[in-house]
């Protein structure tokens, strides 16, 4: 895949120029800034670092929408489990909806919090390099989801919900 460079920005300066018999010319020279290569790299430093912290916030929002899916699964499977065995229904186990609800929103809430954990991890290595802000969008649905989880599989064990 070939990269393109954008366009040098071009410099245009005007000059006079004496012909010698009393005769002068104005003259318009285009001249093209061309970047050095310390500062083509840094460009590309740059963009290499925005393609990398966008990486980083698609995988976190992998870890989101799984952990989401868990927790939000888990807490359906307990909810309609329990209201089967409140009907009296027989289940396998009297204890089978809290234990299915407790390990998927357990599970869940594991998922993002080591997809959090990870997301920091690899933040701290690209901040040894480059200058980045830490509090991002994704970062802080990952937290809020975190909270959630803990509260769910919390609420699962007291019987709250």
């Amino acid at each position: 895949m070939a990269t393109q460079t954008p366009e040098s920005p071009e410099q245009v300066t005007k000059e006079q120029t004496d012909l010698g018999d009393g005769h002068a010319v104005q003259v318009e020279v285009t001249t093209k800034v061309v970047k050095s290569a310390n500062e083509l790299a840094e460009d590309r430093t740059d963009l290499a670092t925005g393609r990398t912290l966008m990486a980083m916030d698609r995988s976190l929002m992998a870890w989101i929408r799984t952990a989401l899916s868990m927790i939000s699964f888990g807490f359906t499977i307990y909810k309609v489990l329990q209201g089967f065995q409140e009907s009296g229904e027989v289940l396998a186990h009297g204890y089978s909806p809290r234990t299915v609800g407790l390990f998927l929103t357990g599970l869940g809430t594991v998922a993002m919090v080591a997809g959090t954990v990870e997301y920091f991890e690899r933040l701290k290595i690209l901040r040894e390099y480059h200058t980045v802000k830490t509090w991002r969008a994704s970062l802080v649905m990952a937290m809020i989801m975190s909270v959630v989880g803990l509260f769910v599989f919390v609420s699962i064990i007291a019987k709250l919900l």
